[in-house]
C-alpha cells in the first residue's frame, strides 16, 4: 500500500471516531482532530513551520460541514433562539476572522501551547461536571456583538465550533439549557464559516507561505475530504446510541483520552 493510502486510511478512521463521539456526547471533534492531524502531518514531513496552522485550518473546515447537520437537528426541535444568533453573528464573523489572522503570526509551539491549555481546561470541566449558573441578564445587541467576537476569536485559535463557550455564556445569561444548546449549535455554523474563509485566505494574504501540495491556504483538502466523509456517517450512529445506552463509561473514556492527548502534546512541547 502506498504511503499516501496509509495516511488517508488513518484519516478515515479518525473521522469515524470523532464523528461517533461528537454524536454520542454532543462534543465537537476539534479537540481530537487537531492533535491527530499534527501527528499525521509531521509523519508526512509537511513543512514544519506550518503543520499546526494547517491542522487548525483543516479542522475548522471540517466543522463547517459537520455543524450543518447539528444546526438542522436543533432547528427541527425549535431549540434555536434566532434573535440571539442574529445579534451575535456579526461579532462572531469579526472575531473569528481576526483570530485566523492572529494565528498566521504565531509559531507552531505557541499555537500548541494554547491548545494544550484549552484541552486540559475542557477535560477538567467535564471531569468535575462543572455547570455554569445563571448569573446575568441576557445583554442587548451590543453586548451580544462583543460576546460573539470573543467566542469567535477563541474558537478560531483552537479550531472548535464554539459550543462549549456558547452554551456556558448563554446559560449564565439565564437561557434555558435546551435553548442554549440549540442556539450554540446555530452559532457554530458562522464560526466555522468565518474560520474556513479566514484560514483559506491566508494564502492570499501571505503569498510566501510554505504549504503542502493540495492545500487551500491552511486547509489540506485530502484530509478534509476523508474526515467529512466518515464523520458524517458515524455521527448519526453516536446520536442514536445516546438514547439507547448509558454514556457515563464512554464519557469517562473520552475524558481520559483528552488528558492523554494533552499530556502527549505537553511532553512534545517540553
Amino acid at each position: 500500500m502506498e504511503w499516501w493510502n496509509i495516511y488517508l486510511l488513518y484519516l478515515l478512521i479518525a473521522g469515524a471516531f470523532v464523528g461517533f463521539f461528537a454524536g454520542l456526547l454532543g462534543i465537537g471533534g476539534g479537540l481530537i482532530i487537531v492533535p491527530v492531524l499534527i501527528t499525521l502531518f509531521t509523519a508526512q514531513n509537511f513543512p514544519a513551520n506550518s503543520i499546526s496552522h494547517v491542522a487548525l485550518g483543516t479542522t475548522m473546515a471540517t466543522i463547517l460541514f459537520t455543524s450543518i447537520s447539528s444546526l438542522y437537528a436543533h432547528y427541527r426541535h425549535n431549540a434555536v433562539q434566532w434573535n440571539i444568533v442574529i445579534s451575535m453573528t456579526p461579532g462572531i464573523f469579526l472575531g473569528t476572522l481576526m483570530g485566523t489572522v492572529l494565528v498566521s503570526s504565531l509559531t507552531g509551539n505557541t499555537l500548541n501551547t494554547i491548545f494544550v491549555i484549552f484541552i486540559f481546561s475542557v477535560a477538567t470541566q467535564m471531569l468535575l461536571q462543572f455547570r455554569p449558573r445563571a448569573m446575568f441578564q441576557l445583554p442587548g445587541k451590543i453586548g451580544l456583538f462583543f460576546a460573539g467576537g470573543l467566542i469567535g476569536g477563541i474558537s478560531s485559535l483552537v479550531a472548535i465550533g464554539g459550543g462549549l463557550l456558547s452554551v456556558s455564556f448563554l446559560t449564565m445569561c439565564q437561557v434555558k439549557i435546551q435553548h442554549a444548546i440549540g442556539t450554540a449549535a446555530a452559532i457554530g455554523f458562522p464560526i466555522a464559516l468565518a474560520g474556513t474563509i479566514g484560514y483559506a485566505a491566508n494564502e492570499i494574504l501571505h503569498p510566501g507561505l510554505e504549504l503542502p501540495k493540495y492545500s487551500l491556504g491552511y486547509i489540506y483538502l485530502p484530509a478534509l475530504a476523508c474526515l467529512v466523509l466518515t464523520s458524517s456517517l458515524t455521527a448519526p450512529i453516536g446520536a442514536k446510541m445516546t438514547y439507547s445506552m448509558k454514556t457515563s463509561i464512554l464519557k469517562t473514556i473520552f475524558i481520559a483520552l483528552l488528558y492523554c492527548i494533552g499530556i502527549k502534546m505537553l511532553i512534545d512541547l517540553v
